[in-house]
């Protein structure tokens, strides 16, 4: 069983404890946050081995939180996760020129959430 943690950022109850029920399954530790100001909060304290990052958040969006954590020394290095119901080509540019180390569509695929998560860990 796997032993790195992961912090899930969504603002959809449902879409946390969904990805928190898999993920834990699995034997990650999961931390969870509803905003950017949360997972500032919880990345700081448990610089999580990965982060799931909703692009679509309230007030500060997911993009603009993964850019404030790359230029943080802390958090510069941990890998970064998008998730989303929206995948444009424009949003594939956008997520990666933030600094997002991949992407994950929305609804999430229950079947393959496990081995994306690990693909990006072994990075």
């Amino acid at each position: 069983m796997a032993h790195e943690s992961i912090s899930v950022v969504d603002d959809q109850p449902v879409s946390i404890k969904l990805m928190q029920l898999m993920l834990e399954r699995e034997g990650y530790q999961v931390l969870v946050a509803a905003n950017a100001t949360e997972a500032l909060q919880a990345v700081q304290a448990s610089k999580p081995d990965l982060i799931l990052m909703d692009i679509h958040l309230p007030s500060l969006d997911g993009l603009a939180l993964t850019k404030l954590l790359r230029s943080d020394m802390v958090s510069r290095h941990i890998k970064i996760v998008a998730i989303s119901a929206y995948a444009s080509t424009e949003d594939d540019k956008r997520i990666i020129a933030a600094g997002c180390d991949g992407f994950i569509p929305k609804p999430i695929d229950t079947r393959t959430l496990a081995a994306s998560i690990r693909e990006h860990l072994d990075k």
